[in-house]
């Protein structure tokens, strides 16, 4: 699964953004049950998904008059 860049993921809309986010932080809660059990083949993974919640955070909290 490829990860959508910035640019991308501002052309989505709030809900969209939201969906996307809440399936991320499902997914973040298994790789690290996953982790835990000692199961996990590509910790990377874990560091992909929380940048990725983080920019939609931040796209879901910026200020909507400021230049993108």
């Amino acid at each position: 699964m490829a990860t959508p860049k910035f640019s991308e993921l501002r052309e989505l809309s709030p809900e969209e953004l939201t969906q996307k986010e809440a399936a991320l932080k499902r997914q973040l809660l298994e790789l690290r049950t996953m982790i835990s059990g000692g199961k996990l083949d590509k910790p990377h993974r874990i560091r992909e998904i929380r940048r990725q919640v983080a920019q939609i955070e931040t796209l879901l909290h910026a200020p909507k008059g400021l230049p993108s």
